[in-house]
């Protein structure tokens, strides 16, 4: 039986679990618009970052992507200690953030949460290679098989809600 995961395209999480490069440790080696999006994340301090175009492996911040911000009511926000340094180690997160770019090259990601103004989960789009064909139905012993309607949309994957 083939599985849901062989229909799906090869993910950009699936090809850079680990960060792009052991070099990439602090944030002055990040390329100018990786460092934006870090500064971005930063300033977001808790939030979301909606449709963010990636273009050879950099974010593209012009037009800026559709940001929420969350608000504390409870309690004060406090900033990333970073905000008023000029490079400084960059956190796992970042790094991880920076592979996914990376293997990505040119597309969207459609979210990425910040918590304390680190990236901690992105949610990328990604295309099947091909629909499965529908299981076949099999009758319990005794019974016989039922032709059902075939929908026009049979074997492809759709919501109908």
């Amino acid at each position: 039986m083939e599985s849901f995961k062989s229909n799906v395209a090869e993910l950009p999480a699936q090809a850079a679990a680990k960060p792009a490069r052991p070099s990439l440790r602090r944030f002055s080696h990040l390329s100018a618009p990786r460092q934006d999006l870090v500064r971005l994340c930063q300033a977001i301090n808790y939030g979301q970052i909606h449709h963010l175009e990636i273009r050879d492996g950099n974010p593209v911040l012009s037009p800026p992507p559709l940001v929420l911000i969350e608000v504390k009511l409870d309690s004060d926000e406090v900033p990333r200690p970073e905000v008023d340094l000029s490079d400084f180690e960059i956190c796992n997160e970042v790094r991880r953030l920076m592979g996914q770019l990376q293997a990505l090259t040119t597309g969207v990601i459609e979210r990425i949460d910040v918590r304390a103004g680190i990236p901690r989960r992105i949610v990328l789009r990604a295309l099947l290679k091909r629909a499965r064909p529908p299981m076949p139905q099999t009758a319990p012993p005794g019974q016989q098989n039922r032709e059902e309607p075939k929908s026009q949309t049979s074997g492809v994957l759709c919501d109908e809600r």
